[in-house]
């Protein structure tokens, strides 16, 4: 039996809450086969992100190729890429080995509200990652970067995920999580817009959910689902990781991928 195999291309978090830890552990619960390119290494827990090391893009494209050549990707995603030569280096290696189903979360600032991406590398970001992208998952905030507008409603959500398609992805999937009452997404494929709801979970336990949610879709599509169908899948699953969410730590706790070995432990 083939094994779905797939590669994060991100940030470590030394909390365990988001980044290559999140995702892994999510790759693991979905029954595929996770493996790393580093990107970063961050000094992080549920209060803050408190030091930042970026490994040498040339480090980043070398664990990047010795994955692809021995082990094989059937799927990646990326998340914190931290800086502009970082972020070429990546598309590079995606373009290198033919790396198609490519799923991109613009990671930009942590739950705390620390910055992960420098203001100068958002332009590489736009020009030279979103257009290997099969989806990219962008949350309100990364929305408005990448296109310059204010959001601050459903039609303006569409607007912004029209502007981030014309920048060469195939999938957009905008998040609506930060607006206030229940949190609707936006799923734009070029011809039709589909909404997907979900009830608003009421709980601080929210850290690395869009880290689970990328690294589930990525899952989910090396398991052979279609876009819509992984993403609505993923959608689910990072729903169930923040009903089951850790009160870990003084801050914003994880999110729990592991929530069907790992109890939440949560009273409300």
């Amino acid at each position: 039996m083939k094994i779905p195999r797939v590669l994060t291309i991100a940030g470590s978090d030394s909390g365990g809450g988001a980044g290559i830890q999140a995702d892994l552990k999510t790759f693991s619960a979905l029954g595929v086969y996770g493996m790393s390119a580093l990107t970063a290494i961050t000094a992080q827990n549920t209060t803050g992100v408190y030091a930042v090391h970026e490994v040498p893009p040339d480090v980043v494209a070398a664990q990047i190729d010795a994955v692809a050549t021995d082990i094989g990707v059937d799927a990646a995603k990326t998340g914190m890429l931290s800086s502009a030569p970082i972020i070429e280096a990546v598309a590079d290696r995606i373009r290198a080995h033919r790396v198609l189903t490519l799923v991109v979360d613009p990671v930009m600032v942590a739950k705390s509200g620390a910055p992960l991406l420098r203001p100068e590398a958002q332009e590489a970001l736009r020009t030279q990652l979103l257009p290997l992208a099969l989806v990219v998952t962008p949350n309100i905030h990364e929305s408005r970067v990448l296109t310059g507008q204010e959001i601050t409603d459903l039609e303006e959500m569409k607007e912004a995920a029209r502007r981030i398609r014309d920048l060469g992805p195939h999938f957009v999937l905008v998040k609506g999580g930060h607006l206030t009452g229940d949190p609707v997404d936006v799923l734009y494929d070029g011809k039709t817009f589909t909404e997907l709801a979900a009830p608003r979970i009421r709980t601080q336990h929210t850290h690395g959910t869009g880290c689970v949610l990328s690294a589930a879709i990525a899952a989910y599509l090396a398991r052979g689902l279609e876009v819509r169908e992984a993403i609505e899948h993923g959608k689910r699953f990072v729903t169930r990781a923040i009903e089951a969410g850790l009160p870990l730590g003084r801050g914003y706790g994880p999110c729990n991928p592991l929530f069907e070995w790992i109890p939440s432990g949560r009273v409300e």
